[in-house]
This record gives C-alpha cells, structure tokens and sequence, in this order.
C-alpha cells in the first residue's frame, strides 16, 4: 500500500451480506444458484440445449459443484456463431441494454442486460469500489471508455449505486482529463492502468507534481499489469492502486476486486460467479493454487446466461484473506492469447514489463517488435530513454535490460532507444506488441 496514504477501515455493517458468508455457506448457494442457471440456459438459449444434450447432461444432473465439469465449455467462437442475439436467454423486449466487443478480429460478441441485470452489477461494481477504499460522497473520475465496451456504463452504474459523485469523463483528451483532476478534485480514479501512466505523464508535462494531486484511489483494470507497475504508480502519483477484474462476456468489470488493505489478488464475487482453472491443453480442471487458465460459469445472469466460459486469462485461485469466504485469483498478468512464442521461448509482455521497471534508469513506455531474421523470429524493445538523463546512461541502461532479458527469459533480443514521447501512449487498453512478421 502506498506508504503516506490513510484509510478509514470499511465498517462490517457496511459490507453485503455474502461478503460476510462462511466458506460453507458461499458453497450452498452457488449449488443452488448453479441448478437454476443450468436450468435457464438449457430451457431458453438453443446453443446450450444442444451442447448440454451433446454431452449427456441435464439440468437434473447437478447433484453438486463437482458436477460443473459435466458441462460443455463456451468460448468466444460460441458466442461469435450465435452473433447477435443467438445467447440471449429472455426475449428482447426484457433486454434492456446491449454492449459488444470492438470485433477488431471477426465478429464482435454481443451481450445483453435484463433490468435484474443491470442492477446486481451495479450493486457488484460498488461492492468492488468499497473493497477499493472508495466511500459515498466521495468524487470519483471515471476515464474508462463509454460506449459499446462495458467499462465506462457499468463502473458509472457502480459509482452511483455507492454513493459516489460521478465525473464521467470517458477516455482521450488526455490534457482535459489532467485539467478537470485539477479542478474537480476527485479522490478516486479510474481507468486502465497504462492510461493511469499516460495522465501522470501529462501532469509532469504540464508542470503539475502528480504527488500533488487529490487522487487518493486509482482502481485499474481492463488489461494485464504486474505489481511492479502498481508500485510505480503509487509511489509516482501517492495513491493506493487496486485491481478491479472483469469482462464483458461474464458481466464487464466488478466480476472479483482487490481489497485495499490486503492488494493481493481479487477476491471473485462467488455469490454470482463459479470459477474454475483448468488445464488450457487438455481441458481438465486444475486444483485450487495450480496455475491455468481462469473458466467462469455465471449465477444470477437472466439475459445471457454463460457455462464454463473460457476466458484464456492466466491465474491460480486462492484461500479468502480479507473476505475469508470468497477465494482469491492471483493477479492476471497474461492470456494464452498474448503468448509470444519466440525461438522456442514463451514469453509475455507482463514479463518484459517487470524487468523493465526493475531498472530505475528506464522509462515504462516500450513496445514489442516481432519480425522476421532469415528463417528465424526476433523482437526488438523499442524503449523511450529517460528525459533528465543523459543518452549515455540510457544506453547502458538498455544493456542491462538486454542482459536481463536474456537471464531471467531465457530469449536474446534487440533493445532500441527511442527519443522522450515518439512512442504510441494509451487512452485506453494499451498495445504493447506489433507482429511485422
């Protein structure tokens, strides 16, 4: 936690009610809530009649949790083949609101919202924002996007739902965004964490001390970031940052949250959700502290319901700390689909950024360059040296992370220096790899 940032604790009578549930509690009733959704899906979304019916199992099948690894998996192409509406599982005139994916790589997928729906996320995503340290009456910038993605809506809805004062911002305009933090003083941020580096960049640009601000809670998500960048953040701005985990096809953001007295790892919501991590090779289910990819099965959803969805997010569950009956995921730092395979080695952006921010000479802002040398693949760090360092200090600099690479990865590859801003900044989920393969 960040070392002069003070918290009031959240008072237990502020808390839910399933936030206070024993371990064997929270297991009664996602059996219950599991049955029912089982039952729902089967009844009411064609795809998973005749996946459920594939595999020999029926709604009367589940005796108990164990029972989750008879059903089939969903993934994204399930939800691409039914584009747009095939997964809903109410009619339309209950859906109250539609969100999608950008579909930058085929079709988008398309979720939708009863009235039901939309309430218990808001209730989740303020949940969330307390487990944060945010409290009613406080002001809260929200910089994640509106729109068709869910971030922007659904922590708006969350912010209202606690009690909060809302400054809906959106993404982009990076300099506004840093002029209304001034003038608005807001407590809590939020964003992604990438774009979190983008504003205090601009801080410093624009003279402003980003210590200096009001911003005492930054609550990140959206993508994957490593605990060496929440120390940066907190030391460079004086707040306290915390994991906030979600995705559309399960709900959006609010699924699980880090609590701020403990920053490790989000507790899931397990009152509607069913996590599992199994073995992304063979498809079995993994036990509790094994590292695999992170499967969601929804409780409480009325509109779109999802089985066993696989998220391809990279994590371990954990014993309860801070909600002792809700297990924890270990932070996401990598997705099987952000996997770089490179001469043999398998490596993620997570790991290069970890090395990087491990040496004090460097600045954050890098890139991935994957291209082609004769027969073999190579990757280039493009890295933007420090500007109140001289280039030679830089350059050495580049050697050590050169050398570390090689150490702590395992793989040989370029570095190249960059001149202070050339590189692409995030207003919003930030690319870090460039295939020119």
């Amino acid at each position: 936690m960040s070392p002069t940032t003070a918290r009031a604790e959240t008072p237990i009578a502020a808390l839910d009610p399933e936030e206070l549930m024993s371990r064997a509690e929270i297991e009664a009733l996602q059996l219950e809530r599991l049955q029912q959704t089982v039952r729902h899906a089967y009844a009411n979304v064609p795809l998973y009649t005749r996946k459920l019916d594939e595999a020999g199992v029926g709604p009367d099948d589940i005796h108990s949790l164990d029972d989750v690894r008879r059903l089939p998996f969903t993934t994204k192409a399930d939800l691409r083949e039914t584009y747009p509406f095939g997964m809903f599982a109410v009619p339309m005139d209950r859906v109250a609101r539609i969100h999608a994916s950008s579909g930058t790589t085929g079709r988008p997928t398309v979720v939708g919202y009863t009235m039901g729906d939309l309430d218990r996320w808001a209730g989740l995503v303020a949940r969330s924002l307390r487990a944060s340290g945010i409290r009613p009456g406080m002001k809260v910038h929200n910089a994640y996007g509106y729109g068709l993605f869910t971030g922007g809506l659904g922590a708006h809805a969350g912010i209202e739902k606690l009690g909060a004062t809302v400054i809906p911002m959106s993404g982009g305009q990076t300099a506004r965004q840093v002029q209304l933090i001034v003038d608005f003083e807001p407590e809590a941020i939020l964003c992604t964490p990438s774009y979190l580096l983008t504003i205090a960049d601009a801080m410093e640009a624009a003279g402003i001390d980003p210590r200096s601000t009001s911003l005492r809670v930054a609550v990140l998500g959206a993508e994957p970031w490593t605990n060496e960048m929440r120390r940066e953040l907190e030391q460079r701005m004086n707040i306290d940052a915390v994991d906030i985990y979600g995705l559309s096809e399960v709900m959006g953001p609010g699924v699980g949250n880090e609590c701020v007295e403990t920053k490790d790892g989000p507790h899931i919501w397990e009152d509607h959700f069913l996590p599992e991590v199994i073995d992304s090779e063979t498809g079995e289910q993994l036990v509790d502290g094994e590292l695999g990819e992170l499967v969601f099965t929804s409780l409480t959803k009325e509109a779109f319901p999802v089985l066993r969805y696989r998220t391809r997010d990279l994590t371990r569950l954990l014993p309860g700390t801070a909600r002792p009956g809700m297990r924890r995921m270990e932070k996401v730092t990598g997705r099987n689909d952000d996997m770089i395979i490179l001469r043999g080695v398998n490596l993620f952006p997570t790991q290069i950024e970890e090395i990087v921010l491990g040496i004090e000479t460097l600045t954050p802002h890098f890139i991935l360059e994957l291209s082609k040398q004769g027969r073999m693949d190579a990757m280039t760090v493009r890295i933007e040296r420090h500007p109140e360092l001289s280039r030679e200090t830089c350059e050495a600099a580049s050697v050590v992370l050169q050398q570390r690479i090689k150490v702590l990865i395992g793989s040989t590859v370029a570095v190249q220096l960059e001149e202070p801003g050339t590189l692409p900044r995030s207003e919003g989920k930030y690319k870090r790899v460039y295939d020119l393969r």
